[in-house]
């Protein structure tokens, strides 16, 4: 059985965000998405929340912070830097791969471009995250 998640979704492009909604929808998961545009409004909402979201999706390209920077950020704060982190982005670059898992995220999946491809790639992604054992709180 699949638990129900707390996902901070951290991305800038409006049609990725209704693509991810619209994701949730057809796999009919009652997940909850918190949002946010870049990587200062996702601090700012892990610095206000009680309940800190079960996993992070991460897109690497956005303004003001980029997903790398969001990522030493957190990675350096106690609090929260065991949510697991999967970056969730279009880079194919070999050097932004590597200085993500140095950094210490817990997956990299490149967005594919057919929707039924990234369907697929989602509804995996988030069935492996339901069955693990979360740190709650």
């Amino acid at each position: 059985m699949l638990n129900q998640m707390s996902i901070l979704f951290i991305e800038d492009d409006l049609v990725e965000t209704m693509k991810m909604h619209r994701t949730l929808e057809k796999l009919e998961l009652n997940h909850t998405i918190h949002e946010a545009k870049n990587g200062e409004q996702a601090l700012a909402f892990l610095k206000s929340t009680d309940r800190f979201p079960d996993i992070i999706l991460l897109d690497l390209n956005m303004p003001k912070i980029n997903g790398i920077e969001f990522l030493k950020i957190l990675k350096d704060d106690d609090k929260i830097k065991y949510i697991p982190t999967i970056v969730l982005t279009t880079s194919h670059n070999r050097k932004d791969v590597l200085e993500c898992y140095k950094v210490g995220i817990a997956g990299y999946i490149i967005k594919p471009l057919n929707y039924k491809d990234y369907v697929y790639k989602i509804d995996k992604l988030l069935a492996y995250w339901s069955v693990n054992e979360l740190i709650k709180g």
